[in-house]
This record gives structure tokens, sequence and C-alpha cells, in this order.
């Protein structure tokens, strides 16, 4: 039986994946500027800014969302991809009627999760169904839209603990501008979707030393040999098929540093 913890992740990166591809389909329709013509309300909007106020406020010494969409609620989503439904989103998500009913039993299982309601058995694998095919539609248009193949895992979003980030429709190679020091410590998260449904594959690429895990978190500690104006972590996935998008791994994701010598 699933259990709770797979819930509320399964909602958040759901959340989270449909964020991103709003944001990478409207930016490149209608540019930086989109979410003013997003379809929501400049009620709503600033709704949004209010909560990353007060999040910036709370989170004095932690790493605060920049991005505004992340401040949006389930239904402003909804709101924004009925407004803008003909194109990629219904390319990518299918029919309107289907996904809506989706998304409201999604809304409505989400709120007795975020209270701490127990779900019954069948609603907590209907929330697993229903976000597991969402983020597989739109990592399977990805996936046609990059190799031309209904195949390969893609990286929906990757982060390190100093904030940086990657997310669908960015750069696949950040540049954070941080030099850092031997002997510190890098978590990175990795969320990532199998158009084929099955388990992937986490590592940090060296060659053919790469350490592969079946957990999506990654920690790095700077040693010596990472000295250097610039260094790269290199994150992969992989699917556990014989054949994979880069021979040997399916995606890649490069955070670049620069790390200084010990003091």
């Amino acid at each position: 039986m699933t259990d709770d913890m797979d819930i509320t992740q399964a909602l958040k990166d759901t959340e989270n994946s449909l964020r991103d591809f709003i944001t990478a389909v409207l930016r490149e329709k209608l540019g930086e500027s989109w979410i003013d013509c997003s379809g929501v309300s400049a009620e709503r909007i600033d709704k949004w800014k209010e909560r990353k106020a007060s999040e910036t406020k709370r989170q004095k010494t932690g790493v605060v969302e920049e991005r505004l969409i992340y401040y949006a609620d389930f239904y402003d989503l909804r709101t924004i991809l009925k407004k803008h439904w003909a194109g990629e989103f219904s390319a990518a998500l299918g029919d309107w009627k289907t996904l809506d009913v989706w998304l409201d039993e999604l809304e409505k299982l989400r709120d007795p999760d975020a209270h701490r309601r127990e779900l019954l058995p069948h609603q907590k694998y209907l929330v697993l169904g229903i976000a597991g095919d969402i983020r597989t539609r739109i990592v399977r248009y990805r996936s046609k839209h990059e190799t031309s193949e209904d195949y390969y895992p893609r990286i929906e979003s990757a982060r390190d603990s100093l904030g940086n980030i990657y997310t669908y429709g960015t750069q696949h190679n950040p540049e954070t501008g941080m030099r850092l020091r031997v002997g510190d410590v890098i978590e990175f998260v990795i969320t990532a979707t199998d158009p084929m449904g099955e388990l992937l594959k986490y590592g940090l690429y060296k060659s053919s030393n790469t350490l592969w895990q079946d957990n999506n978190v990654i920690s790095l500690r700077l040693k010596e040999p990472d000295v250097g104006k610039t260094f790269n972590a290199i994150l992969v996935i992989k699917s556990n098929r014989q054949y994979h998008a880069e021979k040997e791994f399916d995606d890649v994701v490069v955070f670049k540093y620069e790390v200084l010598p010990p003091n």
C-alpha cells in the first residue's frame, strides 16, 4: 500500500510539472511578461506576490523560490491552461474535458491531504494514477520534440541546495556564478519521469565510474581535484532498459561552479 508521503510528493511533482510546462510554453509564445497575459486576474497575481513577499520574510536563512508561478493555486493553473488550451497544451495533454475532470479530482483530493486528513485507499491510487498520467503526457510531448522518440525519460527539474534550479524550457547547463571551497557539500534533487512508466536511476556522471542510485537526492562533497574556475556537477538519469538517448544515460543537467582551494 502506498503511503501519504508518496501522495504528497505526487501532488507536488504534478503541480510543479504543470507550472514548469506552462512557463516554458507561454514564455516562448508571449515573452518574459507572459504572466500579465496569462488570463489570471490582476488580483490573483497580486496574491501570488503577497505570498512570495511573506515567504521571503519567513525564510531569512533558507532559499526562497523566485518564480512567481510557484505561488499560484491549483485552480490558477487550470485557468491558465483553459485560456491558452489551443496549441501546445492540447497537443501535450489531450482533451480539455478529460484534463479538467482530472484536475478537479486532484484539487478536491489535495485539500484533505494538505490538512492531514487520511485519504481512502482508492483515493490514493486515483491521485497516483492521474498525477502519473499528466506528468507522463508532458514528458512524452517533450520527448517527441527533443528526440523524435516516445521512449526516453526526461528530467523535469533539478535543483541544488544553494537555490539554483533547472526546469523544462531553460538551459540544461545553469551558470550558477557561485564560488565554493573544497569540503563544501551540495545536495541535488532531481525530478524526472519515464514515458513508459518505469523506475529510473539517478547519478552524478563521472565517465565510466558513475555511481547509480534509486534515490533522486544526490549528495556531493567537493574535493581537491575539483578545484578550478569551472567545475561541472553533471546530473544524469537513465531507465533500466538496454538503450539510452545518450549511450550511457537518457538525460543530463549540468550545474557550473567555481571551486576554490581549501582555506
